[in-house]
């Protein structure tokens, strides 16, 4: 790299609010600091957090400023809050020198800010989408609604930026579908052994007294019906009453936590929202992956899954069919319903051999194909930028 480069990322949703985004934001933040770029993330406010500050990282740092927003709908729609306290935010942003700007998602009102901004300076800028489908909230009520929003700020950021990229190439199908020439690619990744090494030690099967003959069967992410965690639990009962030996370990937080618990406590173990580590340490313990989400537009949870060596079972989701591209490397589940996973599950639990050897090739690939280098330069092309 020549010159250092410095980029503002604009993403709705910033750690510790817990998402997908959210994580590649980090990591992407934090591997362009550490190859000595100026990375401001601008955020949305966030509950405890403070509006500006400096995340240390390896040596290196990156900058967040959040602006002034309201959090709609359980705090998943940040909303901004115009105030003068917000434009005060905005105005010294734009008082600096960027060379450009990347907008994660298509999705909210901070989106339009971005390319606002991006347009305002008159600086390349890149629309990351990290959807395959429309966002859904679990509600008949609001998802049409929600439905016609998507479609109109889609429309309205085409009018102000022609830069549009998937996160995934399923990603890119949806931006077609929606009437948005896609430019190409800019993926998620992951350092696999960075992530394995993180790892806290923590042992979920002692902690569980899950015994060596049971299949541990794993899930991490958020507790919401598009992420297909009601039919994991009925999935888990099944099996249970078949009598065969797995266990169910649902780890995350989120409106149907406190349902599932009730309805299927005597089949799961929740241990609710963990810490990167405890996440590491948890896969590294994992036999089998279960992912049935309805909507997914990379699937971080999938790649860390892999390279933890886990075998997958999923929804043709993300990086879904990429990790997972015939019965060799994992289970690509047709049907997301309580039959089909717990028949799934059941076929991998008769044969822990071959569950092993399955996650071993799935691990190899997801090494071989998302690498943080490859990401950078992918966004570094996207802006015209030296990589």
């Amino acid at each position: 790299m020549g010159e250092p480069q410095s980029i503002a990322i604009f993403s709705a949703q910033f750690l510790p609010h817990m998402g997908g985004v959210e994580v590649f934001t980090h990591e992407l933040a934090s591997r362009l600091a550490q190859r000595g770029c100026s990375v401001v993330v601008v955020a949305s406010e966030e509950p405890g957090c403070s509006s500006h500050e400096n995340v240390d990282v390896g040596g290196s740092s990156y900058e967040v400023v959040r602006l002034p927003s309201v959090g709609l709908l359980h705090g998943r729609f940040p909303v901004p809050r115009l105030c003068a306290e917000r434009r005060k935010a905005i105005q010294e942003l734009e008082s600096r020198s960027f060379d450009g700007v990347l907008v994660n998602t298509r999705f909210y009102p901070h989106s339009v800010t971005g390319v606002r901004f991006a347009n305002r300076k008159g600086i390349p800028v890149a629309i990351l989408d990290h959807g395959s489908d429309y966002v859904s909230f679990g509600s008949p009520l609001v998802d049409p609604i929600v439905r016609l929003y998507e479609r109109g700020i889609t429309s309205r950021l085409k009018r102000s930026a022609n830069a549009f990229y998937g996160i995934s190439q399923e990603s890119c199908r949806w931006l077609s579908r929606l009437g948005v020439e896609p430019s190409g690619i800019i993926p998620n990744a992951i350092d696999a052994s960075a992530f394995r090494d993180a790892s806290s030690g923590r042992s979920f099967r002692k902690e569980l007294a899950i015994k060596g003959d049971e299949l541990l069967v794993a899930y991490a992410g958020r507790l919401v019906p598009e992420k297909g965690v009601r039919e994991i639990a009925a999935a888990a009962e099944i099996l249970r009453d078949r009598g065969i030996p797995v266990r169910f370990v649902l780890a995350g937080e989120g409106p149907l936590g406190e349902e599932l618990q009730r309805a299927h406590g005597g089949a799961i173990s929740m241990v609710g929202r963990l810490d990167a580590p405890d996440v590491a340490a948890l896969l590294n313990e994992t036999d089998v992956f279960v992912f049935p989400s309805r909507s997914e537009g990379f699937g971080s949870a999938l790649l860390e899954a892999a390279v933890s060596g886990a075998a997958l079972i999923s929804t043709p989701v993300g990086i879904a069919g990429t990790l997972i591209p015939d019965r060799e490397y994992g289970v690509i589940l047709n049907e997301a319903d309580e039959l089909s996973i717990a028949d799934a599950v059941g076929a991998l639990a008769g044969n822990l051999a071959a569950t092993k050897a399955m996650g071993a090739r799935a691990q190899q690939r997801a090494e071989q194909l998302f690498s943080w280098g490859a990401t950078i330069e992918s966004l570094m092309s996207a802006l015209g930028l030296e990589s």
